[in-house]
């Protein structure tokens, strides 16, 4: 779960410069997108994991 930690800080990190950068601002909430996109990603690879790791157990 840290790498989760780590790119909800690069999306945030996208949205204060989207803020703070009117010239790019569209470019950096995509960019900020993205990184909330990979952060719903690892989060399900995460339950999927979880899920599979239980699933083992039980049939054991």
């Amino acid at each position: 779960m840290n790498r989760l930690v780590e790119i909800r800080s690069q999306e945030s990190l996208c949205r204060e410069r989207a803020a703070l950068d009117f010239d790019r601002r569209i470019f950096w909430l995509a960019q900020a997108e993205e990184w909330e996109q990979r952060a719903l990603d690892e989060i399900a690879y995460h339950f999927r994991e979880c899920n599979l790791g239980q699933a083992e157990l039980a049939r054991n």
